[in-house]
């Protein structure tokens, strides 16, 4: 049986608690909504539930699709058991079409669909402003090794197309996601969360959002669009 103990961190979405065993940690998904860097603060109502459940429904997907990751089980409607993995504090991000801050630093109109999908390296400082970082920065300060880098990033292409298709297949457009990874038993595994809180998901027929930017950009019916998302996932469309 699963034992929670004290609560190790937390995020914008989520709290991360420890358990009786030191391999393992329990994630807890809230309502609480933040963005631009917590200067907006909301609650969506149910979207712990949601995205505990993409998650873990996206998670097991991948796991058969052999990209070996931290989700062992969902516990409830907002806790999953996951692998304790050591994060490794970069986030990589993957666009398909331009979106968010992505225009203004390459000059691009948004909604551009990207001929190459974009791969970017942000290093997770809130000191520093989460500044965009490459593989050698990577390696001077050594945060991992040059297979390690190589490995998070080939794995995360490999992650954008198997989630393209499958998107594409419900009616979303993957947009664009971020991704983390951490160490756990001297393997590199996907860990923290895959959901409409780090993604962009958009209708593929209307292009409207079904993800935070609704939240962001005062777009209304943001628990519907979350809950649209899941169902459509869970083949109830």
């Amino acid at each position: 049986m699963v034992e929670i103990g004290k609560l190790l961190s937390e995020g914008k979405g989520k709290r991360v608690y420890e358990t009786n065993d030191p391999k393992t940690a329990v994630v807890y998904f809230k309502d609480e909504a933040l963005a631009y860097h917590g200067l907006k603060r909301g609650r969506i109502l149910g979207k712990g539930e949601v995205n505990n459940a993409v998650c873990a429904h996206l998670y097991r997907m991948l796991a058969e699709k052999g990209i070996e990751n931290h989700f062992i089980e969902q516990l409830d409607a907002r806790q999953s058991l996951i692998k304790r993995a050591e994060t490794i504090p970069i986030t990589i991000k993957v666009r398909n079409r331009v979106a968010g801050s992505l225009g203004a630093r390459i000059g691009m109109e948004t909604g551009t669909k990207l001929d190459t999908t974009i791969v970017e390296i942000v290093l997770r400082d809130e000191y520093l402003e989460n500044p965009v970082i490459n593989k050698t920065h990577i390696m001077a300060m050594h945060l991992a090794t040059s297979d390690e880098v190589d490995f998070m990033l080939e794995t995360s292409l490999k992650i954008n197309k198997i989630l393209t298709e499958y998107m594409s297949d419900i009616g979303v457009e993957l947009v664009d996601f971020k991704l983390e990874y951490g160490r756990y038993e001297g393997r590199i595994l996907l860990v923290d969360e895959i959901d409409a809180d780090t993604s962009r998901f958009w209708d593929a027929r209307t292009h409207e959002p079904m993800d935070i930017d609704r939240f962001r950009r005062d777009l209304g019916n943001v628990e519907q669009a979350y809950q649209d998302l899941l169902h459509r996932m869970m083949g109830e469309q």
